[in-house]
């Protein structure tokens, strides 16, 4: 190779490499390698707990045996609904029963956080989430309604909560419309369509004749991962792909609707089409979640600060942090709702709401300059 190709070659590859720089920030690796650890040793506390006692190394060697783990016909019963093979107890429990509700609050636990990383671009509002929006509310209603007079349509549940979420998020985006929006236009509108879509949810509950219904209901506005199995991880993981991936590559619009909009326009950027655009997918994810796991609150609002403070304002790291700071929260608040009154379980949006009530005050009042209406 003559000196001129390699010299014409060296600074196209040192581009390629600065462009990847940022997942090598050191802040970022740790706060990636924290939230495992944290993952880790809550999915530990998980499957080690249960009406069938068994020690740790007892669950831990369940988690790895060989038997599951290099077993397709495990992975297609598992993955695709197909027949389990056979297995020890011990391993039939952790990965029938058990893993799922870890795997699920992994999955739950990233879309909230990403949803709400989205949202908070998109308004350049920190107080802003999937919740505080509307969009958990609108996609909660449809699933009620979907559960209490449709039972039979409950295959479709992420796509019911993703139309429920949507049309929450226009009619919050209608309501906030005056020649454009707002960032403060939109929080206000979500405040509002939320009220209204919890109290149908509520008047919803009259019209449920059989008490288990009520019961499910119940679990969905207040968010839980209890009795979750392979069942919900086939019915998440799709959508959240797909949400995850538009995500990341929306990371970049993303900075550049924070730089706000006169600077966005004179980059020639088209703002409501990408605001729209974006805030499809964080409906989108946060609706995923929902159909499997209920209204968990604050996720969505906790998560994406947290993850700001930690790696910085570039949505190409927060989004990345969100992925792994968001399971972290929402295993290790699983575990928390799991034995706070052992062997009773709380549901894990109480906890949640615990955390991120006072978490939002704080917010609050932290934030000086609301903006004008």
């Amino acid at each position: 190779m003559s000196s001129e190709s390699v010299k014409s070659g060296r600074p196209s590859e040192r581009r390629r490499s600065s462009r990847f720089a940022w997942l090598f920030d050191p802040k970022l690796l740790t706060t990636a390698a924290g939230s495992l650890v944290v993952v880790v040793l809550g999915g530990l506390v998980q499957v080690s707990f249960g009406a069938y006692s068994m020690t740790f190394a007892q669950a831990w060697g369940a988690v790895f045996d060989p038997q599951v783990l290099f077993n397709a016909q495990a992975w297609n019963a598992f993955l695709l609904g197909g027949e389990l093979p056979e297995m020890s107890t011990e391993s039939l429990i952790v990965w029938n029963i058990r893993l799922p509700r870890v795997l699920v609050g992994i999955i739950v636990g990233m879309n909230l956080a990403v949803s709400g990383a989205i949202f908070q671009a998109v308004t350049r509002n920190e107080l802003a989430s999937p919740f505080i929006l509307g969009v958990s509310s609108g996609a909660g209603l449809m699933i009620l309604l979907t559960l209490v007079v449709f039972g039979g349509l409950s295959a479709f549940l992420p796509l019911i909560a993703a139309a429920g979420g949507a049309t929450a998020f226009l009619i919050v985006y209608a309501i906030a419309w005056k020649n454009g929006t707002s960032p403060v236009r939109l929080v206000l509108a979500g405040v509002i369509v939320g009220t209204v879509f919890n109290s149908l949810q509520t008047a919803l509950f009259f019209f449920a004749d059989d008490i288990g219904i009520v019961q499910s209901a119940i679990a969905w506005t207040t968010g839980s991962l209890t009795g979750t199995d392979w069942a919900q991880v086939r019915l998440v993981l799709p959508w959240s792909v797909v949400a995850i991936l538009l995500a990341v590559v929306g990371a970049r619009q993303c900075n550049v609707m924070l730089l706000g909009e006169r600077t966005a326009k004179s980059l020639g950027m088209s703002i409501e089409k990408v605001r729209f655009a974006l805030s499809g997918v964080a409906v989108l994810a946060a609706a995923a979640s929902i159909a499997v796991a209920g209204i968990v609150g604050f996720v969505g609002l906790i998560v994406p600060h947290v993850v700001r403070n930690l790696v910085g304002s570039d949505y190409k790291k927060v989004i990345v942090g969100c992925l792994f700071v968001g399971p972290a929260l929402m295993v290790g608040a699983d575990v928390g709702a799991r034995l706070a009154l052992n062997p009773v379980q709380i549901p894990v949006g109480i906890v949640t709401g615990l955390v991120g009530g006072p978490y939002f005050l704080y917010l609050m009042r932290k934030k000086q300059n609301m903006g004008e209406i």
